[in-house]
């Protein structure tokens, strides 16, 4: 601990062998939308129906990474980086995948993820890929997406293709990134790709892609059995506004359907009974047959955690607008099916260019309570950063404090949980480069290199500075 008084600190060092990396996706980064023989996703779809994105962006060209790659290579390894977390696009490998079937692999997609990870293996950043980040082939949502169970069986199939292709050189297979978001948002929401408003399809989502992660964890420990098999989720940290008992079942409720109804099939091998009851007005979880929770039931080697936000909810009376620090209010879809009694306060203090409040308790919190609750189970940030309104100085840097400060905050939470004994091997920030930020389109600057998206030009800021300091000497400065 610091001795202030003293004049004199403690500088905090990380464990010898912990991870650095920073963390991108597909769609948000590679463009090329239409080369290389991928087909469209439904991130293609969505961004270019009118009123879906601000201001009508897509993905087209994103960060051009797909011709720029070894430029962010070169970036990466001027860092310092030990490892590179990046999702490939579904729609590059089995361009023509059916329901029913998954098609025949592209070379051109595989030539292209092959020539970026012999470029990290050759800068020595070890490669981690994400199976699935959100762009699914558009032909599977075209016949009923995550809500038919078909699709699942084809991503097991897809896992196998990807694991047998680049499992001698890296070092995780990370099968899903944030499943809440893509069932919530995308199927009662309706804020991301497919767009749908439809609770009964979230929760078979939910369900499928549960099963989905068991299947491809089946196929790349039988195809890689050297890699790590991961799985990342956006657990929140949430916490009732009062202590009084319909606040706390309000947040039961909502720690059920963010944490629970993905944590417990894959690491109990059950759903949560609570949330069953809760959800009995849209389901009767007919859709999980007999045997898929044998198969959902496969125990990561390593799960991610991705945290920006705490999540503070409370009953709502049903009479007063409706709080949404969520960004769902009245006259919105809602993500929390079967929960419209609930609200999500606004919070005091400071916040990031998103609107979420910054508090990093919830980081440490939530890896100590996997710690508490799953002792023995490997952790890993997977992604964690804030978006702020990034501007070019005028003597050509990027002078971004307020992230500067936010990963400072958020990296001795880390610590203290690392500090208290939670088996946290490593940081994924997030993110490398600005980029397309989903439905806010690039309205929203997430990275520690800026990106001039006319030229192509890209500016690391000062916090790229910063964390490359903290990766070098694997020290958190007071």
């Amino acid at each position: 601990m610091a001795d202030h008084a003293a004049g004199t600190s403690t500088v905090r060092s990380f464990p010898a062998d912990f991870a650095w990396g920073t963390a991108t996706a597909s769609y948000q980064i590679e463009g090329a939308a239409a080369e290389g023989g991928r087909t469209p996703s439904i991130w293609d779809t969505f961004s270019h129906t009118p009123g879906k994105v601000h201001d009508g962006d897509t993905g087209d060209v994103a960060d051009d990474h797909y011709h720029l790659f070894r430029d962010d290579v070169a970036i990466m390894r001027d860092l310092g980086l030990t490892t590179y977390r990046f999702s490939i696009a579904w729609p590059r490998i089995t361009p023509q995948v059916t329901p029913d079937e998954l098609g025949p692999v592209n070379p051109e997609g595989l030539a292209f993820y092959r020539a970026l990870v012999d470029e990290l293996v050759g800068a020595g950043i070890t490669p981690a890929i994400t199976l699935y980040h959100w762009d699914l082939p558009q032909a599977l949502e075209d016949a009923g997406g995550w809500a038919d169970r078909r699709t699942a069986e084809r991503f097991g199939e897809y896992a196998d293709v990807v694991a047998r292709e680049f499992g001698e050189h890296v070092g995780t297979f990370i099968t899903l990134n944030e499943p809440w978001c893509t069932a919530y948002l995308g199927y009662a929401a309706g804020v991301h790709a497919p767009g749908r408003t439809e609770p009964l399809a979230a929760l078979r989502a939910v369900h499928h892609l549960n099963l989905a992660h068991g299947l491809a964890a089946q196929a790349i420990r039988a195809a890689a059995p050297s890699a790590q098999v991961g799985l990342t989720l956006n657990l929140a940290w949430v916490r009732p506004a009062t202590d009084g008992e319909a606040d706390v079942d309000a947040a039961r409720r909502i720690d059920g359907l963010q944490n629970r109804v993905f944590l417990d099939p894959v690491l109990r091998g059950a759903y949560p009974a609570d949330v069953q009851a809760d959800t009995a007005s849209v389901t009767d979880w007919s859709f999980v047959l007999d045997g898929d929770l044998a198969v959902t039931h496969q125990v990561p080697d390593v799960l991610g955690l991705n945290y920006y936000s705490p999540t503070v909810v409370r009953r709502w009376d049903g009479v007063s607008p409706r709080e949404s620090a969520d960004g769902h209010g009245d006259g919105a879809a809602s993500p929390w099916v079967a929960a419209d009694d609930v609200e999500f306060p606004l919070q005091p203090g400071p916040k990031t260019a998103m609107g979420w409040p910054i508090d990093a308790t919830g980081m440490r919190e939530l890896l100590l309570r996997l710690h508490r609750e799953f002792p023995g189970l490997e952790l890993m940030v997977t992604e964690n950063g804030a978006a702020y309104d990034d501007v070019l100085d005028a003597d050509g840097g990027v002078h971004d404090v307020e992230r500067v400060d936010y990963l400072r905050d958020h990296l001795g939470a880390v610590l203290d949980a690392v500090e208290a004994g939670a088996p946290v091997r490593g940081y994924y920030l997030w993110s490398l480069l600005d980029n397309f930020e989903w439905s806010y389109g690039y309205s929203k600057r997430f990275g520690i290199v800026h990106v001039d998206y006319d030229t192509q030009v890209r500016t690391p800021k000062d916090s790229a500075t910063w964390y490359a300091d903290v990766v070098r000497t694997g020290q958190l400065p007071a």
